[in-house]
């Protein structure tokens, strides 16, 4: 059975963190019949006091409803309402601490987007912001690679994105931009203070004018054969460089 005006989160981490995040937005919940296992128990019973409608169906059910690994478990949730511009400066008023934020450019595969936003959220990142017309959606696949990043850090999504950081600089926010032809590495780039990495998509990188707006540009030094490294993986590097000095600093 299909529900085309839902989301599904699934998954036990991301259902678990939607669990303790936002039981406003669970319609319901579906669990795999015959599965023994004491996570799922522990999820089915949270959900029953949360007074949300559970139910055990065939495995079938739920590998019809998403695509991707549900280990037993799928959440029927209302559609996500977009943040945008204005949501950033609400994350940002509400700051008392130097804002830390993640800038994604044409970052349009669901998998990244999701590790992105999974090493956001360990990092403490305050938001991620993307272009409208250049990102993955924050779909099921997303949330379910984030692991309840998606329900913790803020997406933004944005009209102008070249607009949008004149903004972020206007108020004090310092852009560093990943580059592979930057003149410093990541570890000789100061990113403490008020700061914003932003990080364009495998192979093509960041977009011109996203590059023209950022402060300063940056690279990962590489010592193998490999020219680049998957977004993702660049972005936690980037992100906790950017963590170890902003915590020398403090």
């Amino acid at each position: 059975m299909s529900h085309p005006e839902l989301d599904t989160v699934f998954g036990i981490h991301a259902v678990e963190s939607l669990l303790k995040k936002d039981t406003d937005a669970i319609v319901g919940l579906k669990f795999a019949e015959g599965r023994d296992d004491k996570r799922l128990a522990g999820l089915f019973g949270a959900a029953q006091r949360a007074g949300l409608s559970v139910d055990y169906v065939p495995r079938k059910e739920l590998d019809n409803l998403v695509r991707g690994r549900h280990q037993g478990v799928v959440a029927l949730v209302k559609p996500d309402a977009e943040k945008d511009e204005g949501d950033l400066e609400d994350v940002l008023n509400s700051l008392d601490v130097a804002p830390f934020l993640l800038i994604l450019d044409s970052v349009t595969d669901p998998h990244n987007l999701g590790a992105c936003m999974r090493s956001a959220d360990a990092a403490g990142v305050h938001a991620v912001i993307v272009p409208k017309d250049k990102s993955a959606p924050l779909n099921a696949v997303a949330k379910n690679v984030a692991s309840g990043a998606a329900e913790h850090v803020p997406l933004i999504k944005v009209t102008n994105l070249a607009r949008t950081m004149r903004w972020l600089q206007d108020r004090g926010v310092w852009i560093t931009g990943a580059a592979g032809e930057a003149e410093q590495d990541v570890y000789q780039t100061d990113m403490k203070g008020p700061c914003a990495i932003a990080m364009g998509a495998e192979g093509s990188g960041l977009r011109r004018l996203t590059r023209e707006h950022c402060d300063q540009l940056t690279k990962i030094p590489m010592a193998g054969t490999v020219s680049s490294l998957n977004v993702s993986v660049a972005t936690g590097i980037c992100l906790f460089e950017a963590v170890r000095q902003r915590n020398a600093g403090a």
